[in-house]
């Protein structure tokens, strides 16, 4: 009898757990700005992110390279909270060009993933131009949802489940004798 009581209380100590954890949700990249995958013909003073959640001061990397490869970011990193902006070194040869970002906030993964924009060099390059960033949305991926911490805690209450079956069960044995 007590251990049918003692697993019903484990039982609602598990679903008090997880409803009080919550849905878990990891940050996202909501915008970019040039918005990734499309075509800009004036050259760009900065690439900026725009996040989910709040992100770290420092640790963070964002890099951007030309068609060929090479580095068009001038290594300077401006964080405020959800926004990132990556200054750019004036940039000269149409084509592809892909942005890889790194980014750290508190209690997370990092956020890591890459964008592509094609650049269409005009005839005479003159000195970039500032683009005012107009968030536009983009598909975040999805979230883990409730399925990593209900499995966590599910598991820890099996755990303790077990231990106390266990404990009850030797305590019977050294009863008998």
């Amino acid at each position: 009898m007590k251990l049918k009581k003692t697993l019903a209380y484990a039982l609602l100590a598990f679903i008090a757990t997880a409803w009080i954890a919550g849905p878990a949700s990891a940050n996202s990249l909501v915008s970019t700005v040039p918005v990734a995958g499309t075509t800009i013909n004036s050259t760009p003073s900065a690439i900026t992110l725009n996040t989910q959640d709040v992100v770290m001061d420092a640790g963070n990397t964002v890099t951007v390279t030309d068609p060929q490869g090479a580095r068009v970011d001038d290594g300077t990193l401006t964080v405020n909270a959800t926004t990132i902006v990556a200054g750019l070194k004036l940039m000269k040869v149409s084509g592809l060009y892909t942005v890889s970002y790194a980014l750290l906030t508190n209690n997370d993964v990092p956020l890591q993933g890459t964008f592509t924009f094609t650049f269409n060099a005009p005839s005479v390059i003159s000195s970039p131009t500032v683009i005012t960033p107009s968030p536009s949305s983009t598909e975040a991926p999805a979230s883990a949802g409730l399925g990593v911490p209900v499995l966590i805690v599910g598991l820890i209450f099996a755990v303790v489940a077990v231990f106390l079956f266990l404990v009850y069960y030797t305590w019977k044995l050294i009863k008998k004798k």
